[in-house]
């Protein structure tokens, strides 16, 4: 019952950002609930097989999970000062 919870999250957070991308702190939410999601799976899929090798593995994810919202929040930063706002369909690449 519990993978399949997490699945949805991991479902909700990724149509969350496919659909509902109006602000960057929205799409950053979203990125985060996956990686939330992600980490409880490995770490319960570790703690069901018993093995100590993988058992460093949630925490290489959580790593790079806090250094994807650090640049997140940094880029996030960056645009509402450069463009004003936050929303995504202010940014246009072919500007910079």
């Amino acid at each position: 019952m519990l993978p399949l919870i997490l699945a949805f999250i991991f479902t909700l957070g990724l149509t969350g950002l496919t659909f509902h991308r109006t602000h960057l702190i929205s799409a950053l939410l979203c990125l985060e609930g996956m990686m939330l999601s992600l980490f409880m799976a490995l770490s319960l899929w570790t703690l069901q097989l018993n093995s100590t090798s993988l058992s460093c593995s949630p925490l290489f994810l959580l790593a790079f999970s806090a250094c994807e919202a650090s640049v997140g929040l940094a880029l996030l930063v960056a645009t509402s000062r450069t463009h004003g706002s936050d929303r995504l369909s202010s940014l246009n690449l072919l500007q910079c």
